[in-house]
């Protein structure tokens, strides 16, 4: 195996006698407290039912750093579902945006001309992998740039099949979601999709499907693909995309092996298949590289990128080789793709990336916090796993000792006593929880979320 350095909970409070000593989590009330408490009922009777995973209602943030409601400040591992890679409310974006506000939000975004959308797709085009002509095509979101890809690849390459990976999560819209296969509940009662969609396993050295070891497995995961499914079910003349996430995300930041990608990548070539890099959680810096495809040395054909681009706003993007572009107008269009608030945001977004170094301190906290939750798994034998790129990181929860059986219960737990003592996490895969702090982070606040993680861990197993 290679090393991969690189629902509802409870609302029983953590005993305290007032607020809780740490350097920078305070914890004034239970959480959720009484007023957090009020709005989460409100949102069960208002809001249609979606992903909630704590009962945090935010008030204000800063940083790493989330106020409730009820004046708890928690520490934020999350970065809004990796959105906010440069922190939260960061004055430089929060500047750009007021001032755009005040002159143009919006006019007609996709039938006239603004300078900033160009400025803003020339440094993406120049930041993607490759030095081949690009061209941008904005987006309101991660979902909808994976369409806007898959759509690019079917229009170019006149085919029908798409294939990706079974655990891949892409999106929730009927294309998107037809090359979506993290969980059952996603794609459950919304058939028939798109159409076109073929899944293979993912490459998973911690829980390989073919179980073999790497490297003796000589990458059979991507062999695989030319050598079983081009001669039984997948006609290879008939695709026209292999879509892929470089770190998968919702299904357990899971990294492939060295040689992974690049394999994949010569099969696609050989037959004339587009590659499509999902970069819309992996991308924006989070794994120490401004695209995590980076890690593995080859050129997408097609980047999809969203989420930390906008630093909060929703935009998106897909980076596409110049010569797959439509040669006439209306074959692909939307309203409010490059919406020019959301441009000031992320060319802002861009510039404190660049300035204020966060792609070089991705690599060294994500080290660091690599190495404390090692320290971790020495001392808490359910942790199976540790694994992940930059501040893209995941433990893996399993039964303990030697047995690799998913434990849920423990990681659903660990979830919640984390909150309740001010640390902040999301759960991916089927019992892994995700570290993706914002990319501003210090050793210090690592720190402090590995102290309450421990704690976190120790309660969840003494529940039994």
């Amino acid at each position: 195996m290679p090393s991969t350095s690189e629902n509802a909970a409870s609302a029983a409070a953590v005993p305290h006698a007032g607020p809780a000593r740490r350097r920078g989590v305070r914890i004034v009330t239970p959480i959720p407290g009484p007023k957090a408490q009020m709005i989460v009922e409100g949102d069960g009777r208002w809001i249609m039912t979606s992903t909630k995973t704590s009962p945090v209602a935010a008030a204000s943030a800063s940083g790493v750093w989330i106020q409730d409601v009820d004046g708890n400040r928690i520490l934020d591992f999350t970065s809004g579902v990796g959105v906010v890679n440069t922190g939260h409310c960061h004055p430089d974006v929060v500047r750009a945006i007021q001032k755009q506000a005040g002159e143009l939000m919006h006019f007609a975004g996709t039938d006239f001309y603004y300078e900033s959308q160009v400025r803003l797709a020339e440094r993406l085009a120049k930041l993607a992998p490759g030095d081949h002509p690009k061209k941008v095509f904005y987006t309101n979101s991660g979902t909808e740039s994976v369409e806007a890809g898959l759509k690019l690849a079917r229009w170019n390459r006149e085919r029908p099949i798409t294939i990706g990976l079974i655990g891949a999560f892409h999106g929730r819209s009927m294309g998107a979601l037809t090359m979506t296969a993290s969980k059952t509940t996603q794609r459950a009662r919304f058939q028939a999709f798109a159409g076109g969609g073929h899944h293979i396993p993912a490459p998973n050295c911690f829980r390989c499907p073919y179980k073999l070891e790497y490297p003796s497995c000589d990458l059979y995961c991507a062999k695989i693909l030319k050598e079983l499914y081009f001669e039984t079910t997948i006609p290879p003349d008939d695709v026209a995309a292999f879509i892929a996430e470089p770190v998968m995300g919702e299904g357990g930041y899971v990294v492939p092996p060295p040689g992974w990608h690049k394999a994949i990548k010569s099969i696609c070539d050989e037959h004339g298949i587009l590659f499509i890099d999902d970069e819309v959680q992996a991308g924006i810096g989070r794994t120490g590289r401004f695209f995590a495809i980076e890690h593995h040395g080859i050129v997408p054909d097609i980047v999809t990128v969203a989420k930390a681009l906008g630093s909060g706003l929703p935009i998106g993007a897909i980076i596409a080789r110049k010569d797959l572009d439509y040669p006439h107008a209306g074959a692909h269009s939307n309203t409010f793709g490059g919406n020019l608030v959301a441009v000031a945001g992320a060319l802002a977004t861009l510039d404190v990336i660049e300035r204020e170094k966060l792609i070089d301190n991705a690599r060294v906290q994500g080290a660091h916090l690599m190495q404390r939750l090692r320290e971790l798994q020495k001392k808490h034998e359910e942790i199976g796993d540790v694994r992940g790129l930059g501040l893209m990181v995941a433990t893996e929860f399993v039964a303990g000792g030697s047995d690799r059986a998913p434990n849920v219960v423990l990681r659903e737990r660990v979830v919640e006593e984390s909150y309740k003592r001010g640390l902040l996490l999301l759960p991916c895969g089927k019992s892994s929880i995700r570290y993706i702090p914002p990319l501003v982070i210090d050793r210090e606040e690592i720190d402090e979320g590995v102290e309450i993680l421990d704690e976190a861990i120790a309660a969840a197993r003494r529940r039994g």
